[in-house]
């Protein structure tokens, strides 16, 4: 290999002895080899240099390789320029699309593989200098087309439009090629065309009637209208369009196509690439999904907040902060043992550690735990730690754990289709069963009773409280239910509009399977003055309770423990109720056949449901309004 005949390679590293590691890994391929601590001086290399190559490191502290990519393809020069990026980082899917938008052509890893690394740039190097070749090639053809023959013309032009077809698969991925002649009408498919529309290459005739059986009914259009620029604008277009195979799989795929002209400017050819991006697409949906998850949970998890901070009663600002401060803290809890089962469930045992752990000492008696290996829900074991909170806080003020000789013992245990807890204490004062219950009580007897469906007792006794809960197997534990919804949902959520919100009465039902939420909708209604119905965490609860009476009006929850609640809206739409949707989900996710029903968000102000619900130039109408006719639950 002669001087001339070598290329440059550019080896763009802040760290000198990374450099020095590409230099001896490259230098058996007999290139130049180029150097630059930073992406300053790789942009001065490329101004003074034609480059072949350009190794990158993705982290740099001055500028980083997407940003010194972008740089280099907005020149004219490096359009072209082969960029391979080299990452010490585990890259997602977004950051390795990212790149490939900024001009990359390839990934290598740290550590880095010598045999790989040299693998990868020999084959860009020979691109280079192949296309370098073929450049000056087509320099000399240029130079003599006046005195060559038509043959060597035809040659020429067929040489180009290959040429055009690489490049363009180049930039598409390669997925899937082909060519329209629309001189003859000729269309020819490659396999990786075949592949993607699912038809056999043997047995499939390509035609425009075939073409068209294939492609989704409702992008049709798309694809013609792309067709028709192309021709008064020919220019490359793209456009996305999904395919349905014979199989019924429905594909997204993207389209690029490119014209030839001929010596008049009429468009004689269509070449182009198809590239299969249904794993994209699924990709982005997952993310708004995942988002609208994050937002819906967040929101609830303010909605418990607030509902404590309500909810919470104390004879001091100090107790009443450190009553707060200590069922945040237990939510807080609850929310590392999911986090750590990135919220597919809760580990009972984990849980009961973390909820514990604040109460335990050096005496390892002093609280005995026992199980079997259980995962919750995820909304079921907030629920728990709250209600585990609720008995340990009892328990180190006035019981078991308010003594140097209390005890406290914590068994679980599957029975039949139950999950059944055993608290006992001893050892403590001696307690009396109190004349009327708490507000821990109430939070146990609602969390586990009312929200879990399941069963407490308290037994008072002299040696200190027992209480026994369970909870139904089949219902509560395992894997999250995953929400099924066949609805459209809406496009926006409603403004409310007070004028249209008209009730004639005073009795308005509370639905919210949250139990701590639901305690804290119905103190601020009966603040207000209503008659609160419930509050009721399922749906069949509620429909039964309609048969019972009637009401005026319902704060509805969208979902309760992934049982959606518009079977319900649709019976309080048929008798003509007025009802509000109180939910952590965005207005997106509702079904758009209740676009016009009021949606706050949580956490819920209790100002929003006064301005809804109580309007000063009508409260007296309100509380003395007529009664409308029960229901007919169905």
């Amino acid at each position: 290999m002669t001087p001339d005949d070598k290329v440059n390679i550019l080896l763009v590293d802040d760290q000198q002895a990374k450099l020095l590691s590409y230099e001896v890994i490259l230098h058996e391929l007999g290139e130049n080899l180029l150097k630059a601590s930073s992406g300053r001086e790789a942009l001065e290399h490329l101004l003074k240099s034609e480059v072949a190559v350009v190794l990158v490191d993705v982290c740099m502290p001055d500028l980083d390789g997407f940003q010194l990519a972008a740089m280099i393809r907005e020149h004219p020069r490096f359009q072209k320029t082969a960029m391979i990026f080299i990452s010490a980082i585990h890259l997602s899917d977004m950051d390795r699309l990212r790149g490939y938008e900024m001009g990359a052509v390839d990934y290598v890893p740290v550590p880095v593989i010598p045999e790989v690394l040299r693998a990868k740039v020999k084959v860009f190097v020979e691109l280079y200098r192949k296309t370098r070749q073929l450049e000056q090639l087509n320099a000399e053809l240029e130079q003599r087309v006046a005195a060559r023959t038509a043959e060597l013309e035809a040659s020429t032009a067929r040489l180009k439009q290959s040429e055009e077809r690489r490049g363009l698969a180049l930039v598409a991925g390669s997925m899937g090629s082909w060519d329209w002649d629309r001189t003859n009408g000729d269309c020819l498919w490659d396999e990786g065309q075949h592949r993607i529309f699912g038809v056999d290459p043997k047995a499939f005739a390509v035609t425009p009637e075939n073409v068209r059986a294939l492609i989704h009914p409702d992008d049709w259009e798309t694809l013609r209208v792309a067709v028709e620029k192309l021709f008064k604008n020919p220019k490359p277009q793209q456009a996305e369009f999904r395919i349905r195979r014979a199989n019924g799989d429905v594909r997204w795929c993207l389209g690029t196509a490119s014209p030839t002209l001929n010596s008049k400017g009429e468009v004689v050819r269509i070449s182009g690439v198809t590239v299969d991006i249904t794993d994209r697409k699924e990709a982005e949906e997952r993310q708004v999904l995942l988002a609208r998850e994050v937002d819906h949970r967040a929101k609830n998890a303010l909605a418990l907040v607030q509902s404590i901070i309500r909810l919470t009663r104390a004879n001091s600002v100090s107790n009443y902060v450190e009553a707060v401060e200590g069922r945040i803290k237990a939510l807080s809890r609850a929310h590392t043992v999911l986090a750590l089962a990135r919220w597919q469930g809760a580990d009972l045992a984990g849980l009961v550690d973390e909820e514990l752990m604040p109460f335990k000492t050096h005496d390892a008696d002093k609280i005995i735990v026992e199980g079997p290996k259980v995962l919750l829900q995820p909304t079921h074991a907030q629920t728990l730690a709250l209600a585990l909170h609720e008995l340990a806080t009892n328990a180190a003020k006035y019981g078991g754990l308010s003594t140097g000789a209390g005890r406290v013992r914590l068994i679980w245990k599957v029975d039949g289709g139950d999950l059944v807890f055993h608290w006992t204490e001893t050892g403590g004062p001696k307690t009396d069963t109190p004349v009327l219950p708490g507000f821990g009580t109430r939070i146990i007897m609602a969390s586990v009773q009312g929200q879990l469906g399941g069963k407490v007792d308290f037994d008072w006794r002299p040696e200190g409280l027992r209480c026994v809960m369970s909870i139904r197997m089949s219902d509560k534990i395992g894997p999250p239910d995953t929400v099924k919804n066949g609805h459209k949902p809406a496009l926006k959520g409603p403004p409310i509009d007070e004028s249209d919100f008209v009730i004639t009465g005073n009795r308005i039902m509370v639905v919210e399977d949250e139990a701590l939420v639901a305690m804290a909708a119905r103190d601020v209604m009966t603040e207000l003055g209503f008659s609160v119905v419930g509050p009721f965490g399922k749906v069949s609860e509620a429909v039964a309770a309609l048969k019972k009476g009637d009401i005026d009006a319902a704060i509805l929850d969208i979902n309760l423990g992934g049982e959606l609640v518009y079977p319900l809206a649709d019976i309080l739409t048929t008798g003509g109720v007025p009802f509000i949707f109180a939910t952590g989900y965005g207005p997106e996710s509702i079904d758009r056949r209740y676009a016009s029903v009021p949606v706050l968000q949580k956490p819920i102000e209790r100002r929003a449901l006064e301005r809804i619900f109580v309007r000063p130039d009508e409260v007296s109408i309100a509380r003395k309004g007529g009664r409308r006719a029960p229901i007919s639950a169905q």
